[in-house]
């Protein structure tokens, strides 16, 4: 499966999530915009850029916080700043969807931690708080 297809179900996947719990969801027309997702929770509107995670040998899940582009043939990685509200992460190892909001996420990478760490750190993120039947915002009707 090539980097394209797999954005492209993780997107489907989250959207389908996201619509199954409620949400009004819509997709910016064409490829422009810095986020993937409008998600209407009745109150509020998020912009939520997709991303793809994968497990790693670490027992934490990692998705990358940069958009990749290029600029005179030479890559340049931006962080998304207030492009974006959140970001919606999709797990395929886990079959899990987690919600982080873009305040609570690094500039690169971030990493969910899937099993206690050896340390109690405040840095430490669990995933198990970033599920999107936990952290997902309230849906007001």
């Amino acid at each position: 499966m090539s980097t394209k297809q797999r954005g492209d179900e993780t997107e489907s996947r989250l959207l389908a999530e996201l619509i199954s719990r409620g949400y009004s969801v819509s997709v910016p027309f064409g490829d422009n915009d810095r986020y993937d997702l409008v998600v209407d929770a009745g109150d509020s509107l998020y912009r939520v850029q997709c991303k793809t995670g994968w497990v790693e040998e670490e027992a934490r899940i990692r998705f990358k916080t940069g958009s990749k582009t290029t600029k005179d043939g030479v890559p340049v990685t931006t962080d998304y700043g207030d492009d974006i509200d959140s970001f919606a992460v999709y797990c395929a190892e886990t079959t899990t969807c987690y919600w982080i909001p873009a305040d609570e996420a690094g500039k690169k990478s971030t990493y969910l931690r899937v099993v206690e760490a050896a340390i109690d750190h405040p840095s430490v993120k669990y995933a198990r708080d970033y599920r999107f039947a936990r952290n997902l915002p309230e849906l007001v009707r």
